[in-house]
């Protein structure tokens, strides 16, 4: 038995097409949900983005004060360590208000000094030492008078102290040579002259033989003397 179909033709055709319409209105639903979420999405990423940016952009600013101070400290030390350099090559490393109250405690009221002197030394090399040692040769120091052109030594120097005046004898010369070997403030000493001398007398000092008159000649014995000062050790 055959079936009959009393819809007209315009009637399916019309609900095919809202059938249509409903399912592209569902598609273009979704597709708008789909872009509407990709887009808050996006705009936050943005948002954070620009953000870890503003972030971003303050740390380097902080960075960049940092090392702006850090190259200004840098600056600053390199500039204290030239002068701690500075100092240490001009630093004597001695005290002489402690040395020349040795020498004051050590010499007598026999000898008069009429000149006492401090000369900065470079110390010899070990290839000096060593030839000097096998040759058995003096090595004498020469002090350089400084002229424009000409700089004492600075850095690492030993100090050479010259004593020079008279004693009433030779005696007295020798004990103040073994004061000056027993004491801790000087070493290498050596006796570079001691020669028989007359001064005159300028007063009247009580004297055994008699009271001599001023102006008349004293025999002493003027000598110089040579020391290292002992604040260094030879490694």
């Amino acid at each position: 038995m055959k079936d009959i179909d009393f819809l007209p033709e315009w009637y399916k055709n019309g609900v095919r097409r809202e059938v249509s319409y409903r399912t592209q209105y569902m598609v273009l639903g979704g597709v708008f949900l789909v872009m509407t979420v990709w887009s808050l999405t996006t705009t936050h990423s943005i948002a954070k983005a620009r953000a870890e940016f503003g972030d971003m952009s303050a740390m380097h600013t902080q960075a960049e004060k940092v090392s702006a101070e850090l190259s200004g400290i840098e600056n600053k030390l390199r500039s204290l360590q030239k002068k701690v350099e500075s100092t240490e090559q001009i630093d004597s490393r001695i005290d002489v208000a402690g040395v020349l109250a040795e020498m004051s405690f050590l010499i007598e009221e026999t000898i008069v000094l009429n000149k006492v002197e401090f000369v900065a030394e470079k110390f010899p090399d070990k290839q000096q030492d060593k030839t000097s040692a096998g040759t058995s040769a003096v090595v004498r120091a020469v002090r350089i008078k400084v002229g424009k052109k000409q700089q004492p030594p600075l850095g690492q120097v030993r100090f050479k102290v010259v004593i020079a005046g008279v004693a009433a004898d030779a005696g007295n010369v020798a004990a103040l040579i073994c004061k000056l070997e027993d004491s801790p403030y000087f070493c290498q000493v050596v006796l570079s002259f001691s020669r028989s001398a007359e001064v005159k007398a300028e007063s009247t000092p009580p004297t055994s033989g008699g009271i001599p008159d001023a102006g008349a000649n004293i025999a002493v014995s003027e000598f110089e003397i040579h020391c290292y000062l002992a604040n260094y050790r030879n490694l």
